[in-house]
């Protein structure tokens, strides 16, 4: 092949393929070494090299080969290279060294199975790289915008061609509702993920995810790209509404009106990318109950009328009181306007109307904390009475009326909203001493450990709950409100049978957990904590000194919980033990204790798989011996074997 056919079958490949020269320079090294192994059947433990230049059209193959003396006889010219020849080509070579030495080759005299297999090794390299290429490049674009070509709609997945060399897959998920493509349509996707795999990368695509919503307004809108306006967050049901928060972050910029356009020139092009799907933008504001009043548009809300609360379980909860003409536009169809404004401003929002308010509150009149109302407002209260009777006899209501229902309204919910936080510190603070009371090594425990059934662990899994230590300081300050949190999960067997399973795992778990000594403190972290101690003032050290040191756990914890058949007994409290230190103390001189010995009684009641009706009545459990090894520093059980002698102690279990 003369040079110039050479140079251009070269570049050809590297721009058909978009591949660097580099790329192929190592593919037909490649190509060359396998042709050269298979034409000259070099063994494969030998090595072989190729040097390819492009730019000369030059090759050549280096083969390995031992440096011999030059009176060798019966020298061999695929293994072997006199010394005279080898210093040729390494001037510092000596008998017995190892070179890489040029051999003569002529791609001309390859046979027919070599020539095909050097074909068949580039073409392998090239596609190879082409797809390590691919992927290397899309993989950079996740979370972009691409434009693509439909080529194929097979069972509701499309397949998208991106530039002519590569496929994007669009599963039906991600597609928008009653979108329908056809084969040729160029489209818009956001890249949500690049997998690689042996037959190319896999793109997957997405219409249906919201920041595909949030790349098409920094496209549409400069103030967006270059960062004077920012979405704050989105809520999106692809291809029926959504809601975009976003704030100024340079003064004098309109948010909205940026996004909107001149003549809403700029949002109209994005709801026609989206097929016609709503788009509400909404100026974000740090204020909770201005920003609640906002995202609950078209709905006008007044956001004096936003009541917030903090809950313990559910998060937090916005009361939002609006017109009667404006709660049907407020919650939306099927909810959908309070279920967006709920996601966009990460609060549970509860929507009453001033008619139900004022019903509701009317109610409550007689209750505290609505019971000294009546009292201090006697003309108001009979105001309201009167107006509320026009309502139920479907008379019409004037304007001044609503204000006036509204004026009671947020009289009412004003009081109960102060009730509800008192009532909330008070449970803050009875949850707090409860904890106070429980040792800290309980609050390690994971609440997996308690072996519950899934249903019953989702359920009790809230904000405030997350370990064991948390669960049994639940338990004992308001037993009542875990009970309503099981009965709103609708578990399984019962909110009832699952408080008492609960109870059950942690009577049987805890106090052996708790029994357990802690391992022998490191000599290291003893020797450190000497030297720590040595730093200290000698009067604060004599005091740490003559502290008492923590007594051992060697005691059996009483039960958390009484058999809960028996509810008349009263219930003991949850056991209060020392809390295990946070640095290992100073050793203090004493003599060693024998090793305790705690013999566990015979298990009398029902295992908790026979509790729940689903196996036969367990047998009870043979009597162990659980003791603490100074040796192996662990507690350890000793199990017993019945024999025909009696029943001997057998070896160890940890």
């Amino acid at each position: 092949m003369a040079k110039s056919d050479f140079t251009l079958a070269f570049n050809e490949i590297t721009e058909a393929h978009h591949l660097p020269r580099e790329v192929v320079v190592e593919a037909l090294k490649q190509a060359l070494v396998s042709a050269f192994r298979r034409d000259s059947g070099v063994s494969s433990a030998q090595r072989v090299e190729a040097e390819v230049d492009p730019t000369t059209n030059r090759y050549r193959v280096l083969l390995e080969k031992e440096v011999v003396d030059d009176s060798t006889e019966g020298l061999s010219d695929k293994t072997e290279i006199t010394l005279s020849e080898a210093r040729l080509i390494v001037p510092e070579a000596e008998v017995g060294d190892v070179i890489m030495a040029p051999q003569e080759t002529n791609t001309k005299t390859f046979g027919r199975i070599a020539a095909q297999t050097a074909k068949q090794v580039i073409l392998q390299k090239i596609r190879e790289a082409e797809r390590s290429t691919l992927y290397e490049e899309y993989k950079g674009r996740e979370g972009e915008l691409i434009v693509g070509q439909v080529q194929s709609i097979n069972n509701q997945t499309v397949t998208v061609m991106l530039n002519g060399r590569a496929e994007a897959t669009l599963p039906a998920k991600e597609q928008i509702r009653n979108e329908r493509f056809k084969q040729g349509d160029k489209i818009r996707l956001y890249v949500m993920e690049v997998r690689e795999s042996t037959r190319g990368p896999q793109i997957i695509v997405s219409r249906a995810h919201r920041n595909m919503l949030r790349r098409l307004f920094e496209f549409e809108v400069p103030e967006i790209y270059h960062g004077q306006v920012e979405i704050k967050n989105i809520a999106r049901e692809p291809g029926q509404r959504s809601k975009v928060a976003v704030a100024a972050l340079q003064p004098g910029i309109d948010p909205v009106g940026a996004c909107v356009g001149q003549r809403g020139i700029r949002i109209q092009t994005i709801v026609k990318e989206l097929n016609d799907e709503r788009i509400d933008v909404i100026e974000w504001n740090a204020d909770p109950s201005i920003f609640i009043a906002k995202a609950l548009s078209p709905a006008h809300t007044n956001s004096q009328y936003v009541y917030l609360e903090e809950d313990i379980d559910q998060g937090n909860t916005a009361t939002v009181i609006v017109g009667d003409d404006q709660l049907s536009l407020a919650i939306g169809r099927e909810g959908q306007n309070a279920r967006l404004a709920a996601k966009l401003t990460g609060w549970r929002i509860d929507i009453k109307s001033v008619s139900e308010a004022a019903f509701d509150a009317q109610a409550r009149l007689a209750e505290p904390p609505l019971e000294k109302l009546a009292a201090e407002n006697p003309d108001l209260i009979a105001e309201v009475a009167r107006i509320l009777e026009k309502k139920r006899a479907e008379r019409t209501v004037m304007p001044e009326e609503y204000q006036t229902l509204s004026r009671f309204v947020h009289m009412a919910e004003t009081r109960l909203l102060d009730h509800r936080i008192t009532e909330l510190a008070e449970r803050r603070k009875r949850i707090e001493r409860a904890k106070a009371e429980l040792p800290r090594r309980i609050f390690q425990m994971q609440l997996e450990e308690l072996e519950l059934e899934d249903d019953i662990l989702k359920a009790i899994k809230t904000r405030s709950i997350l370990n064991v230590g948390d669960l049994m300081a639940r338990l004992q300050a308001e037993e009542s409100v875990l009970l309503t949190i099981l009965e709103a999960a609708k578990v399984k067997d019962g909110a009832a049978e699952a408080l008492n399973a609960i109870k059950d795992a942690i009577e049987s778990l805890v106090p052996n957990y708790l029994n357990t000594p802690e391992p022998p403190p490191d000599p290291e972290v003893e020797v450190a904590a000497a030297a720590e101690a040595d730093a200290v003032p000698a009067l604060e050290r004599a005091a740490s000194l003559a502290a008492p040191a923590d007594e051992a756990l060697d005691e059996e914890a009483p039960p958390a919980f009484l058999d809960v058949e028996a509810p008349s007994a009263p219930r003991p409290a949850l056991p209060v033990l020392p809390p295990v230190p946070s640095k290992p103390r100073r050793p203090q001189p004493a003599a060693p204790e024998p090793a305790a010995t705690i013999l566990e009684p015979e298990l009398e009641e029902e295992s908790k798989k026979d509790r729940k009706g689903k196996g036969k009545p367990a047998k009870p459990a043979a009597a162990r011996d659980l003791i603490y090894d100074e040796e192996r520093g662990e507690t350890v059980r000793l199990r017993k074997h019945k024999r025909r002698g009696g029943r001997d102690w057998e070896d160890y279990e940890e």
